[in-house]
């Protein structure tokens, strides 16, 4: 047996056990757990200061070394994150529809773990938390493969949450992190279809391709974040500047940072050097199409390949439309289904901004930044899920969980 496959029926054991604790088990553990990350802070950062280290000797992006650092504060914020959790109410149990048969059969739908998880992810060490208290909430256990990044960190952060987990007599193994970062590892636990009951990919697009290609386990496939904010002819100039500045600059690494601008003509030359002036204090550097070139010369020209990129970077492209539709259009040929924003007074356009942009999230006045599990009340979050079946949207309890049907009869038999 090897180490993968061993790990995976120590999973499975610790399932069973996971699906009898009652909420409060599962409460005082998870508060437990939120307080021995904070009491082991100085060694978790500790930690990840060698994979920080590591990373700038690698010449790691300044956006891909925010995603990975750790502080004081980060790992408070993940510590409230998994109490929060801890206080939401539980899906589990949930009757979600009953019905009586003409042959007096009753049928339940009631809402069950799905038993164990896989999450295969890269740079962010606050996933191992989140994943965990989201997993153990709705009685999962949690197979973790993180990223060669961020090891040091996530070995410490895990370790952290096991202690806490024996301290509380809840079983260890309701989280387990490889050590092993190999991609032949991972290659594995894409196979480990006997104990891993679904996957779920965090990371850039080529983790997300692979896992999504290779893996013989359900997949539920989060995305790459090409956001857009959509200035309407319509929109406040002085929000229009506030929200993008906002959506670009406020934290570079994540999915939801807007990587995409789209200005309507009619409003371009009172909106954008503003807007430019707001995100060169940023040091962001802008690629725009002609029409946005001869409104801000200082522009560096956009290619074909800008409209479609993620730059995780002081990097924003700059599309200028004539109308609402082509906005609409140029959007949806070129995002990846996450998050897109309208600046707009108007009503007629926001609503049809709302109806025809396809994403998980789409916002009227407001900043892309906020979908994130946390600020949607969720808690922590296992992702953002850009796909249509299942789970949409920032990921909280309700999407790790599956439903069964429970019959009852009085001995009925089917003729």
């Amino acid at each position: 047996m090897t180490d993968l496959e061993k790990m995976g029926k120590q999973a499975k054991a610790a399932s069973a056990v996971l699906a009898e604790l009652s909420e409060e088990r599962k409460a005082c553990a998870l508060r437990a757990s939120a307080d021995r990350l904070e009491q082991d802070t100085d060694i978790i950062l500790e930690e990840n200061r060698k994979d920080l280290e590591h990373a700038k000797e690698k010449g790691m992006s300044e956006g891909m070394i925010d995603r990975l650092a750790l502080s004081g504060a980060r790992i408070r914020a993940m510590a409230d994150g998994i109490r929060q959790v801890a206080g939401l109410e539980n899906p589990l149990g949930e009757i979600i529809s009953e019905s009586l048969r003409p042959n007096g059969l009753l049928i339940r739908e009631k809402r069950v773990p799905f038993g164990v998880i896989g999450i295969i992810y890269e740079s962010r060490p606050n996933v191992t938390a989140d994943a965990f208290s989201l997993c153990f909430k709705t009685g999962n256990a949690v197979i973790l493969r993180g990223g060669s990044d961020a090891i040091h960190s996530n070995l410490a952060i895990a370790a952290s949450i096991r202690r806490a987990l024996a301290e509380t007599e809840c079983p260890e193994d309701s989280i387990q992190l490889l050590e092993d970062t190999s991609r032949e590892t991972a290659a594995a636990m894409m196979k480990l279809k006997d104990s891993i009951d679904v996957l779920i990919p965090r990371g850039g697009a080529g983790l997300i391709r692979t896992v999504v290609s290779n893996s013989t386990i359900p997949v539920i496939e989060t995305g790459t974040g090409n956001c857009h904010v959509y200035v309407d002819d319509r929109a406040d100039v002085d929000m229009a500047v506030s929200i993008v500045e906002n959506a670009k600059c406020q934290r570079l690494g994540t999915c939801n940072t807007c990587e995409s601008l789209v200005v309507h003509r009619a409003i371009a030359e009172t909106a954008l050097p503003r807007i430019a002036e707001a995100l060169e204090r940023h040091g962001i550097e802008m690629r725009g199409d002609e029409r946005a070139k001869k409104i801000c010369p200082q522009m560096t020209p956009a290619s074909e390949e800008d409209w479609g990129k993620e730059y995780l970077d002081r990097i924003i492209s700059v599309k200028i439309v004539d109308s609402l539709a082509e906005a609409i259009t140029h959007i949806n040929r070129y995002n990846t289904k996450h998050s897109e924003s309208i600046v707009t007074e108007d009503p007629a356009h926001a609503e049809q901004f709302l109806s025809r942009i396809d994403a998980s999230a789409v916002y009227v006045n407001a900043s892309t930044r906020f979908t994130d599990g946390f600020e949607f009340g969720f808690g922590a979050e296992i992702g953002i899920s850009t796909q249509k079946l299942h789970a949409r949207g920032p990921m909280g309890l309700k999407a790790l969980t599956t439903t069964k049907f429970m019959i009852y009869g009085n001995g009925q038999i089917r003729s």
